[in-house]
């Protein structure tokens, strides 16, 4: 299903089946993740214009600043297989008193890719919370400002 926008650019919801499917795919994807050193699995899964679903988890490394994050991970896998257009995100973890969300720099990764899709952030049970990127990083510098 191509997602229909709203007049003034803002996408209708997904609907129920595919978001509960989407944090499915996330918490899948969680299960993978490498995290030796903080033992906090995230797991994403992406959702694509032409509906394909990719997902990424987190991946640790003894030189700190060379892990990437599951959200990164699932869209820099999308672009290797030839999709730069995004509908949707959903995120997970295994905390359970708030929901997950993305770090600063996942939030300006997303952002590269758009500012009016959704980001699904979700806890352990499947309840979830919507955002879109937009809300997520206010007054943001995208490619845009570099034309």
């Amino acid at each position: 299903m191509a997602q229909v926008e709203l007049s003034g650019g803002v996408p209708l919801p997904l609907p129920q089946e595919t978001v509960e499917k989407l944090i499915q795919k996330s918490q899948e994807a969680k299960n993978q993740a490498y995290c030796p050193y903080s033992k906090f699995r995230v797991g994403a899964a992406l959702l694509t214009e032409d509906d394909s679903v990719i997902t990424g988890c987190n991946v640790e490394n003894a030189c700190y600043n060379l892990g990437i994050c599951a959200e990164r991970n699932a869209m820099a896998k999308a672009v290797s297989e030839g999709h730069k257009s995004f509908k949707a995100i959903a995120i997970a973890s295994d905390m359970n008193d708030k929901f997950i969300t993305p770090c600063g720099g996942c939030r300006q990764f997303m952002r590269e890719f758009g500012l009016l899709w959704d980001v699904y952030m979700s806890k352990p049970d499947g309840s979830h919370q919507k955002m879109t990127v937009a809300e997520l990083l206010p007054v943001s510098f995208g490619p845009e400002e570099l034309s």
